[in-house]
């Protein structure tokens, strides 16, 4: 069910001129009734007349004009832009800041989003770091010593590069050239010589030991399986073979090559058990005993030569050792002479940096140590890694690189991630298997503004954990260490390179509103020892004709910047009042940049669209009503219930306690003023002067808005107490509210509205009041005053304009007042008039038209003051009070005097009676004595 909107409280009809007993209601001004030909004739107040003329704002005070002749003729002639044009403040706190190489010494630089902070502070250090030095090169390489912890080295600006491009060049030359070496003749038949002179030794050490094994009966073979040395009987061997077989058997493997000799050890070892069962079966044969003799003697020869094997064996083993050895030194020894000459040169180049004639050196003794691997080429060591041109073991990961003679970076990370931040090193799977290496270190934001400028976000920075973490160990220690990010927020012990920090020396500017940097200071202890500078940016500058034409300059460099049509002296007028009702200050300019790129490009589109090669006034003030029209959704639904009569406005005539009050609807980017109905309600011989604030008790009024209400209270307390205790309550609301509504700015309505009904004065509907206001009744300035009075004039427009309608606004706010040309136009044309007030007394005035707080000899209100009405009540309501007090008295006292009255009436009535009941019973009795005796008498006389 859709709630009904009640009817307004405590107000009458606009024809309400007539007193009523009860309901006593004064006419707008106070009337001086004379006589002239019977006819009483009615002026204003002399005091109101006074009053209203000299808070009349003029039309001339409305809106403040910029002079045509002053600017340029078009934004092409326009002066250079003066980078730091009305940022003086913070750009002297930026420059303390860079001049101080102290740790610490960092910039937060505070004030509203739109202001173009960053492209002040990046222009400006551009132009600083133009002259600066050019900060070193870094680089990251593999360690040979501990692979875990790759090496950073630091070069001069631009040697990063070179030295990635001779590493890389050496790379592709060493092995090319050790391919050639290793393939050549030289080396083959020094490799055949090694082991052509192993293989003899082999052979002659093989050929001593069978000459041995002879005398033993025993000859040298080899199982043919396995290719081992062994002695067997000679009638064991086959018999083509012959000791020339073997000597050639012998000599024509390479490490002791699989012989064709059959394995005869079973078939000896099975006879000489065979001998020796046989031996126990017939001991007493005598031809036995000497075989078994024969047999045991020729294993115990055997044995003994196999233990010579066994040593040969071992003897061969180092020989081989030996050999390996040599092939080994010869590799070296060519790789040595192959390489000497590719690295010489690479020496001298960097002879300066011993750091990195340090790495070069071990890459040379690395490469020669494995050079077979490299020539080879099947170790994934050795080969190309993904993505580069030379193995991940010789890469050289560039880190950062600048230009020599360049200047200092200035970097502005939009995504300040920890990873983007501080770097990381990425992980590859091959396989299912997790690898990395010193090539996939990857750079962060910090390292490619290392000896610069970084600018960030402050609010994009705390999006992201552990962001602000990493950057503040980076500056507080001075340097950069890549972590494990993965390591930190999974708690894994996955293998990863840590490598070396870098050393950090840089200058980081944060960016953020007032409120992030407050925030900061109290919930991070440590922010103030690392941001220990804070550059307050401006929202506004004071508007004189220097600082005119010092904008329209920042009107030209932002449309040469995005190839705008040029702007003539009307659009750039109309542009800068623009910016002055941005203000709210006749007396100063906005620096919101985006606004005015907003409104630079929607101006430049309706030229366009005008056939236009030139800006002017009109297409600027078409591109402002278009903006307007697209934020106005709200407003527009609140125009269209006024116009439906949902939303009860009153713009004329009279009503009691009930004032047209002025407020400001903010939403998201939508903003506009509208007037709003307050209204006031008494309750005579209630309460001691409490005043119920409605939308505070629903929780619907901010604190602001209490606070307004308090002083009020308190403005009205020390008015009235002194003269008469204040015995009434009070209630307050705005009607027709259902928002949260706050600030101050309605508190001289609300006295109004509640003054209005402790007099029972009207208050004249024509008028809307809006004010702040202290405890001595002096009204203060308030905000949004021309939006506020746009919205009713908007209101009286759609409900006609009489002539009489107006607005009461704090004196302090006129020269705030930038208003529509159309309200101007009605101020001059007398249809729309704005007063402003320094006092409650003064508003008052305007709106009741009586005199509020004159007073007489003896220091009391006038009776017909507003304030002398207001007491008149109190004491009214008082005698009413204590004449109802002494009716009921009397009422009490006669009603009391009746109860004593009946009282004894009824005791009076009571000892009547009984006297009378006592008299009856006496004759009762005498007739009862009569009756007795005659009966006697009777008897007697019988």
């Amino acid at each position: 069910m859709t709630e009904q909107p009640h009817a307004p409280i405590s107000t009458v009809s606009r024809d309400a001129n007539k007193k009523d007993t009860n309901n006593m209601a004064t006419p707008i001004a106070e009337l001086t009734d004379t006589l002239t030909n019977d006819k009483k004739v009615k002026t204003p107040h002399p005091l109101f007349i006074e009053v209203k003329q000299r808070c009349l704002i003029g039309a001339e005070q409305l809106k403040r004009y910029s002079e045509l002749s002053e600017l340029p003729t078009d934004t092409r002639t326009a002066p250079d832009l003066d980078v730091g044009f009305g940022q003086e403040r913070a750009l002297k706190a930026l420059h303390t800041a860079l001049d101080i190489k102290a740790s610490g010494y960092h910039v937060f630089a505070a004030g509203e989003n739109g202001l173009g902070k960053r492209t002040v502070i990046s222009r400006l250090l551009t132009r600083i770091a133009a002259d600066a030095p050019t900060p070193d090169d870094w680089v990251y390489v593999h360690n040979f010593t501990d692979p875990r912890t790759p090496l950073a080295l630091r070069l001069p600006a631009g040697q990063a590069s070179l030295l990635q491009q001779q590493v890389n060049n050496l790379w592709q030359q060493a092995k090319k050239r050790l391919s050639q070496r290793f393939r050549s003749d030289q080396y083959q038949s020094k490799i055949e010589a090694i082991k052509n002179d192993t293989h003899q030794k082999e052979s002659q050490a093989y050929e001593v030991l069978n000459a041995e094994g002879k005398q033993y009966d025993l000859a040298l073979t080899f199982r043919s399986f396995d290719n081992k040395a062994m002695f067997v009987h000679p009638s064991k061997l086959p018999t083509e073979n012959s000791d020339a077989d073997v000597k050639h058997e012998k000599s024509s493997n390479n490490d002791k090559a699989p012989s064709k000799i059959e394995d005869h050890s079973t078939a000896d070892t099975s006879s000489i058990n065979t001998s020796i069962d046989n031996s126990n079966d017939d001991s007493t044969n005598e031809y036995g005993n000497s075989e078994y003799e024969a047999e045991l003697n020729n294993f115990v020869q055997k044995n003994h030569m196999q233990k010579r094997l066994s040593q040969l064996t071992i003897a061969l083993e180092q020989l081989e050792d030996e050999a390996n050895d040599a092939i080994e030194a010869l590799h070296r020894n060519i790789a040595r002479r192959a390489l000497q000459p590719l690295f010489t040169p690479v020496y001298e180049q960097f002879a300066n940096h011993p750091l990195v004639v340090d790495y070069l050196r071990a890459i040379f003794t690395d490469m020669i140590t494995h050079v077979e691997r490299i020539v080879n080429g099947d170790d994934e060591e050795f080969v190309t890694a993904v993505l580069t041109t030379t193995p991940s073991r010789y890469a050289v990961n560039v880190i950062v690189s600048h230009t020599p003679d360049s200047g200092a970076p200035v970097i502005f990370e939009d995504l300040p991630t920890h990873l983007n931040l501080l770097g990381h090193v990425e992980q590859i799977t091959q396989l299912g298997t997790v690898t990395t290496d010193v090539s996939m270190i990857r750079a962060g934001a910090l390292h490619r503004a290392n000896g610069g400028y970084l600018l960030l976000e402050a609010s994009h920075l705390l999006e992201h954990p552990y962001a602000w973490q990493g950057l503040k160990r980076a500056l507080q220690s001075r340097k950069i260490k890549l972590s494990s990010l993965e390591q930190m927020l999974t708690l894994t012990g996955s293998l990863s390179l840590a490598p070396a920090p870098i050393d950090l020396d840089i200058k980081v500017i944060l960016l953020g509103e007032a409120d992030l940097y407050y925030e900061l200071l109290e919930l991070e202890p440590e922010f103030d020892a690392v941001f220990k500078v804070r550059a307050d940016f401006h929202d506004d500058v004071v508007r004189t004709s220097e600082h005119e034409l010092a904008l329209v300059a920042k009107m030209a460099d932002i449309i040469d910047y995005a190839n705008l049509y040029p702007f003539d002296r009307s659009a750039q007028a109309t542009l800068l009042e623009h910016l002055s009702l941005q203000a709210e200050d006749q007396d100063r300019l906005s620096l919101h940049s985006d606004l005015l790129i907003k409104l630079l490009h929607e101006s430049n589109r309706h030229a366009r669209l005008s056939g236009k090669n030139i800006v002017n006034a009109n297409h600027v003030t078409q591109a402002i009503e278009d903006m307007d029209e697209r934020s106005g959704y709200l407003r527009d639904l609140y125009w269209d219930e006024l116009k439906n009569g949902q939303q009860l406005i009153q713009t004329q005539g009279n009503a009691v306690g009930q004032v047209n009050a002025l407020t400001v609807v903010s939403y998201a980017d939508s903003e506009f003023g509208m007037p709003a109905r307050l209204t006031a309600v008494i309750q005579p011989n209630i309460g001691t002067g409490e005043i119920l604030d409605i939308e505070r008790d629903v929780d619907l009024g901010g604190s602001l808005h209490a606070k307004g209400m308090l002083i009020m209270t308190s403005y009205l307390r020390a008015l009235f107490s002194q003269h008469h205790a204040l015995n009434f309550s009070a209630s307050l609301a705005f009607e027709q509210s259902y928002a949260h509504i706050d600030g101050d700015s309605a508190t001289v309505s609300e006295g109004c509205a509640l003054l209005s009904a402790l007099a029972n004065v009207p208050i004249d509907q024509s008028f809307a009041i809006t004010g702040s206001m202290n405890q001595l009744g002096e009204v203060q300035a308030v905000g949004g005053i021309n939006s506020k009075i746009a919205g009713f004039f908007d209101a009286c427009r759609e409900q006609e304009l009489t002539g009489q309608q107006g607005v009461v606004i704090p004196m302090a706010n006129v020269k705030q007042l930038m208003l529509r040309d159309d309200i101007i136009a009605a101020v001059n044309a007398d249809e729309f008039h704005i007063y402003g007030v320094h006092t409650l007394s003064e508003a008052l005035t305007l709106m009741t038209g009586l005199p509020i707080d004159t007073m007489n000899k003896k220091s009391r209100y006038r009776k017909e003051t507003l304030f002398g009405k207001v007491l008149s009540r109190l004491m009214l309501w008082d005698e009413n009070q204590n004449s109802d007090d002494d009716i009921d008295d009397k009422k009490s006292k006669k009603k009391d005097k009746k109860q004593k009255k009946t009282k004894r009436q009824k005791k009076a009535d009571k000892r009547k009676k009984e006297k009378r009941k006592e008299n009856n019973s006496t004759i009762i009795i005498d007739s009862e004595a009569d009756t007795h005796n005659e009966p006697s008498t009777q008897n007697s006389d019988a």
